[in-house]
């Protein structure tokens, strides 16, 4: 069977920026029969994140992540329907998902792999398996309740910042859900701060873009910020840090402002922000979805929840 594939191309190398040059589509074949535990598959969705531009490093410097190869299929979370199954678990017409799928038209996998999805769970919105109902909304639940702290009733100010991303417009609405009483988020253009406060339902969002961020936070929380949900370290996190009060929390999530330097994960912060964590006692721990999978059931059926009831309002 023929097939189309999008490989690795080249590698940007670790200090540039990622060009479409550096994959490539091109045709190629897979077998016509299947064996037995494997299921054959045809893509419907693929989901593009930021973690992958480490991959595309010949080293990643995670160890829980392996780059891609040159010349091979890209992979990552995809979502399909089965057209063929050699495995119990699945038959003909099923939807399933996995993270290990790899960029192509059709592919051959094994059952092993794969996650049969109940589309009724979000609408028949597919998609939001990859999204506010998959590790997006994982990452985002898990980190406020795991690293955030919020309570109810503690009258907390949130800030998030990469607000009107797949991570950050998630983590904004379920801290808010969890029992903040302020939520303000960080964008780059006016039309995403106004989609945060239009539909998303924060209370502010800074285009930080425009205008002088510290002087704008300072008036969108003016009790200073208890919870900073930090999707993208660099001096906008700087700033939102040095507004931060006593005993407040860090979820670190993602550093994406540093993404295409070759520097440690997590960055190393300047001196005078890493003495004021010191001073007001602010916790800044590595946050990683993937030891916190023993509650991703109940978690993505909570997801699942908010989203039918409106809740969670997802682009």
């Amino acid at each position: 069977m023929i097939i189309q594939r999008v490989v690795l191309n080249s590698r940007p190398g670790k200090n540039a920026v990622p060009v479409a040059e550096n994959f490539r589509l091109e045709e190629s074949t897979i077998a016509d029969a299947i064996q037995a535990g494997q299921v054959r598959v045809r893509t419907l969705y693929l989901s593009v994140d930021p973690y992958m531009r480490c991959r595309m490093n010949e080293d990643t410097g995670s160890e829980y992540l392996l780059p891609w190869q040159l010349s091979e299929v890209a992979d990552g979370g995809g979502i399909g329907i089965v057209e063929e199954s050699k495995h119990d678990n699945f038959a003909k017409g099923d939807f399933v998902i996995s993270f290990y799928w790899p960029w192509q038209t059709v592919a051959i996998l094994d059952g092993s792999l794969l996650q049969k999805l109940i589309p009724q769970l979000v609408n028949g919105r597919l998609s939001y398996f990859l999204g506010a109902a998959g590790i997006t909304g994982l990452t985002a639940l898990w980190g406020i309740k795991e690293k955030g702290h919020v309570a109810v009733g503690a009258n907390q100010t949130m800030v998030v910042s990469g607000a009107a991303g797949a991570c950050g417009s998630l983590a904004g609405q379920i801290g808010r859900l969890e029992g903040c009483s302020r939520v303000v988020g960080i964008a780059g253009t006016d039309e995403k701060c106004s989609i945060l406060v239009q539909e998303m339902g924060f209370d502010a969002a800074i285009n930080y873009k425009k205008g002088n961020v510290a002087e704008q936070l300072r008036e969108f929380c003016p009790g200073g910020v208890d919870v900073y949900f930090d999707n993208v370290g660099g001096d906008i996190s700087d700033i939102v840090i040095s507004q931060m009060n006593q005993n407040t929390h860090i979820i670190l999530c993602g550093q994406i402002s540093q993404y295409n330097k070759d520097v440690p994960y997590p960055p190393l912060l300047s001196p005078e922000i890493e003495k004021i964590l010191k001073e007001r006692n602010i916790t800044r721990e590595r946050f990683l979805v993937l030891k916190y999978m023993d509650k991703q059931e109940a978690s993505v059926l909570q997801l699942c929840q908010w989203i039918q009831e409106g809740k969670l309002k997802v682009r």
